[in-house]
């Protein structure tokens, strides 16, 4: 699958920052949602190839928005990659359970999160 488009849902306008820094050697299309709500209706509309999201944050959390788009049958197939503070061994277990396919540890260094591009 090749990666046209990537939604990033942070909170923090600073993380967004970064992670559309992280990513825009990529000449990918990078959308952005401040919360669970907003990155679910952006999901939804746009169809992304791949989201990375917060955990934390205010609303609906990343695990709860990672659970409604793996139920979603329009958004199933998309990856969920996120991109937290949380990443003792609990977090990364229960983060699969929600259906996402990798948890990356903030702070993080750019090459971790393109490296995860490729195995897409």
């Amino acid at each position: 699958m090749t990666i046209q488009k990537i939604l990033i849902c942070d909170d923090s306008q600073t993380d967004l920052a970064n992670l559309k820094n992280a990513l825009k050697e990529t000449q990918c299309v990078l959308l952005t949602a401040s919360d669970g709500d907003e990155a679910i209706k952006k999901a939804k509309a746009e169809q992304p190839d791949i989201i990375f999201m917060d955990i934390v944050m205010p609303g609906m959390d990343g695990y709860a928005a990672c659970r409604t788009l793996r139920d979603d049958p329009s958004t199933k197939n998309i990856p969920v990659i996120f991109v937290s503070s949380k990443h003792q061994k609990a977090d990364r277990v229960w983060a699969q359970l929600q259906g996402a396919k990798d948890l990356i540890a903030k702070p993080y260094e750019p090459a971790e999160i393109t490296a995860v591009l490729s195995a897409f």
